[in-house]
């Protein structure tokens, strides 16, 4: 037999309602200690002001500097074109240096094309050479004999024509044709005997063994490695920076990495404009390229400019992002200062002499929060 508790009995309303002022007291009581202790929490009061901050300064002077400016350009061969047909006719032999990636010399044979035809010219623009000839002594003899017949009557010829002087001007121009035209056969000849006009490398083949070519068809493209060229593009103050005249100047050959390359002679530059970038052009040619300079690099040109009288050096690092430098004065204070950039090379800016008296403490790596007039504590870069 089991038996059920009693239900619990219920609050009464007055005792219920205690129970709730009671808590909204405590919360109250939290709530007012947690406000008093923010208020009151880490708060110090001092009369000292605090420290400036460090600053690392350079001390730079105004002093006399050689202008540098570097461009990047391409390195191209002089000669670099595609080789075609002189004349037509059927290939008989590819030569093992006619293949792409082959190297080759002035002179090396290529190709070869069917002569036949080529040999029947010449042969007869041999023959009609010949007949010139004997054309141009048979007049000869005409006026000669022309010339003595009047003598001996003692009378004087009429005109030229009874001299056969018109005949003799003839067959000395037919023999000056016959000569063009054999000299004309002889070079389509030579020119079945396909060769490579400069030195270079193959890059391309286009005929084959066999193949029917016509005059102008593509036979292979050659590219010149033994004479490099470069065209350099300048802003109108970078061309303002060169030793002007500058033909005959040489540059430097900069790898991407800074690896030297060699040099390079200036031809001639700066006589017009480009339309596309409005900026002076420099052509220059490769002095002695070795192995690793090849043509198609992408490298660094640096030109020696001209000696500017008075400027500052800095190190790029001095150049806010805001492009500022700033300078500490007499009385520990940061100066703001927009400099006018002349040139950067090897990590260094180089700007004109600002209108403040010198010497002048450079701030080596500026802040974000630099404020101009606000009290610093210079210090040297060694520490």
């Amino acid at each position: 037999m089991t038996t059920q508790a009693p239900d619990k009995e219920p609050l009464p309303p007055k005792g219920r309602w205690v129970w709730v002022g009671l808590s909204l007291v405590v919360l109250v009581a939290v709530i007012f200690v947690v406000w008093e202790a923010e208020d009151t929490a880490n708060v110090a009061v001092s009369d000292v002001a605090p420290p400036a901050p460090i600053v690392t300064v350079i001390d730079v002077a105004s002093a006399e500097v050689k202008a540098a400016v570097t461009a990047f350009a391409e390195l191209r061969p002089r000669w670099d074109a595609e080789i075609r047909a002189a004349v037509s006719g059927r290939i008989i032999k590819v030569h093992d240096a006619a293949l792409a990636g082959e190297r080759v010399d002035v002179g090396t044979p290529l190709f070869s094309i069917e002569k036949t035809q080529y040999q029947a010219t010449v042969a007869a623009a041999e023959l009609s050479l010949e007949e010139a000839k004997l054309a141009l002594w048979r007049a000869k003899n005409n006026v000669t004999v022309a010339r003595r017949q009047f003598e001996r009557d003692g009378s004087k010829p009429p005109n030229e024509l009874a001299l056969h002087l018109p005949q003799q001007r003839i067959a000395e121009r037919t023999l000056v044709s016959a000569k063009a035209q054999l000299a004309a056969a002889r070079r389509h000849l030579a020119d079945t005997d396909v060769t490579a006009p400069f030195p270079g490398f193959i890059t391309k083949r286009m005929a084959s063994l066999g193949q029917t070519v016509a005059t102008g068809d593509p036979l292979f493209h050659l590219s010149d490695d033994r004479q490099l060229e470069l065209v350099v593009e300048l802003s109108q103050a970078d061309w303002g920076l060169l030793d002007h005249p500058i033909p005959g100047q040489h540059a430097r050959l900069l790898h991407r990495d800074g690896t030297p390359l060699g040099e390079a002679r200036i031809r001639q530059g700066g006589g017009y404009l480009d339309r596309q970038t409005r900026q002076r052009r420099i052509f220059l040619d490769v002095v002695d390229p070795g192995d690793e300079v090849l043509a198609g690099d992408f490298v660094r040109v640096a030109f020696t400019g001209r000696t500017i009288a008075g400027a500052l050096t800095l190190p790029e690092s001095a150049l806010s992002r805001a492009g500022h430098v700033w300078t500490v004065d007499m009385d520990n204070r940061l100066v703001r200062i927009e400099p006018d950039i002349l040139f950067r090379a090897d990590g260094r800016l180089v700007i004109e002499t600002p209108d403040s008296p010198g010497p002048w403490r450079i701030a080596k790596t500026p802040l974000a929060s630099f404020l101009p007039g606000r009290l610093v504590a210079p210090q040297d870069p060694e520490g």
